[in-house]
């Protein structure tokens, strides 16, 4: 694809992306989303799949994806 056929915003955008180091992509790319009940405990565990299917469809909210 030719340059004048690239939108002149998008290039904009992508070189600015370009200038930046490493690290701050990698800092811009992942964003911690709070998932309640899922973060409010250092951890779980489960003596079946079955199990953790049950806790998971009567504590956590659906739009987690975990019903």
């Amino acid at each position: 694809m030719s340059q004048s056929r690239i939108d002149p915003e998008l290039r904009k955008e992508f070189d600015a992306a370009m200038r930046r180091t490493l690290k701050q992509r990698l800092d811009y790319s992942f964003i911690h989303t709070h998932k309640p009940v899922m973060d409010e405990a250092p951890w779980r565990s489960f003596e079946t799949t079955a199990a953790y299917r049950k806790w998971c469809a009567e504590n956590l909210p659906s739009w987690l994806g975990y019903a």
